[in-house]
């Protein structure tokens, strides 16, 4: 199967850790890599955000990224690429008018808006993961959220046009029945973790003699960083690592570094609080096999990569009760579901954990087969292949009886 990927702001190639790069990039790589093993073709299709690219690269056989050419050759911040939408559409159609692939899978409402813009009228099937709603976002961050305010309704609008949805947990299933998509468009698959790089044997960053906690992701309000900091007054004799945000050389020009910084400070714990910077996602693993835990407490989540990552290299998790997390951390066995914001809840449940090292151990070994056996890629590949196959079979149906008459 010729299967074409759109993801117009989150590129497999990224470099993960920055303000728009993060679980998007990993699925799509992943996915990508998981289904060319597999025997198809897939090309990804992301725009063009630097000077000197190739217009295609050949990360592994039978993945093509492609970079196109939409806005400036410059990184842009997502929330401002709407614009150049319709320029990433016409190049994408020309394209496919001649060589169309079988099916066209969209990353992000953006994308979405790209693929069927590109599609109309070539009866193409088109498949949407949106990652995350904007209905959702905006219920979170109200003032604060910076999405074009074209975005709901762009999404409502997807959701009713495309071939089928597939949705990365229950939780984002429902959000999008209340936006009034028809359930039979819907399938759940979540994202998948690779269980032969995060698991719990193999080497372990170095660590200090006192219990370590560990926050990875993108450094931004809403994945709670701050919660954790405050938090941690009520946490003694604990460290924590903060991997995220900028580069490490770089870390004294990020304000959002700067605003945790001032709050560890304010809260007494600066001296227990070391930020990382970004770091490479081949190094992920051993940070987090040296953590006692792994804390993942957003405001919201659409799905939750890295408590699934961390469960694999068998951390016991502590995980806000938002979004896919309620579905990846099985509360009181791979790890704690506490309320989001809220620092005490969240000390209580790290405290605990601390205290009694069986019962990490116990979380941790859960945890690695939990995520083993109902997230490794192979099984997320096979369920995704088979919402393709949904689509494609009555296109090629189709294709058959003009033939035929």
């Amino acid at each position: 199967m010729k299967i074409a990927m759109v993801s117009e702001h989150a590129s497999p190639l990224a470099t993960l850790g920055g303000a728009d790069s993060g679980g998007q990039n990993i699925h799509v790589a992943a996915l990508a890599r998981g289904l060319a093993a597999l025997g198809h073709e897939i090309v990804v299709y992301t725009r063009r955000d630097a000077e000197g690219l190739p217009e295609q690269a050949r990360p592994v056989p039978g993945v093509t990224v492609v970079h196109v050419p939409a806005g400036p050759p410059r990184p842009i911040q997502k929330d401002e690429i709407l614009p150049f939408v319709p320029d990433f559409a016409d190049w994408l159609r020309r394209h496919w008018m001649f060589q169309p692939p079988d099916l066209v899978h969209a990353h992000f409402w953006m994308s979405g808006l790209a693929a069927l813009g590109a599609t109309r009228g070539l009866a193409i099937p088109v498949v949407q993961t949106f990652h995350a709603l904007g209905v959702v976002k905006q219920r979170h961050q109200g003032a604060e959220d910076t999405s074009p305010r074209e975005r709901p309704d762009a999404e409502r609008v997807i959701a009713r046009r495309v071939d089928r949805i597939i949705a990365t947990c229950g939780d984002e299933a429902n959000e999008l029945v209340r936006m009034n998509t028809p359930p039979r468009l819907l399938r759940v698959v979540p994202c998948g973790v690779d269980p032969a790089v995060f698991r719990p044997d193999g080497p372990a960053a170095p660590r200090p003699r006192g219990p370590r906690l560990l926050s990875v992701g993108r450094l931004v309000p809403r994945k709670g960083v701050g919660t954790l900091i405050d938090a941690m007054r009520l946490i003694p004799g604990a460290e924590l690592i903060v991997a995220g945000g900028a580069s490490a050389d770089r870390l004294d020009d990020d304000p959002e570094v700067g605003r945790l910084r001032r709050a560890a400070s304010e809260a007494g714990v600066a001296g227990r609080v070391r930020f990382v910077g970004t770091v490479s996602h081949d190094r992920i693993p051993a940070l987090m096999r040296s953590a006692d835990v792994a804390v993942c407490v957003p405001w919201y989540e659409p799905f939750g990569m890295v408590a699934l990552e961390a469960m694999a290299c068998g951390v016991p998790v502590v995980a806000s009760a938002v979004g896919g997390q309620c579905e990846t951390v099985a509360d009181g066995r791979t790890g704690v579901l506490v309320p989001p914001r809220d620092p005490r809840a969240l000390a209580t449940a790290v405290n605990t954990l601390l205290r009694d090292p069986r019962l990490r151990a116990a979380y941790g070994r859960a945890g690695a087969r939990r995520a083993r056996t109902l997230y490794g890629w192979e099984r997320v590949c096979a369920e995704t292949l088979a919402v393709y196959e949904e689509v494609v079979a009555p296109q090629a149906g189709a294709a058959g009886e003009r033939k035929a008459s």
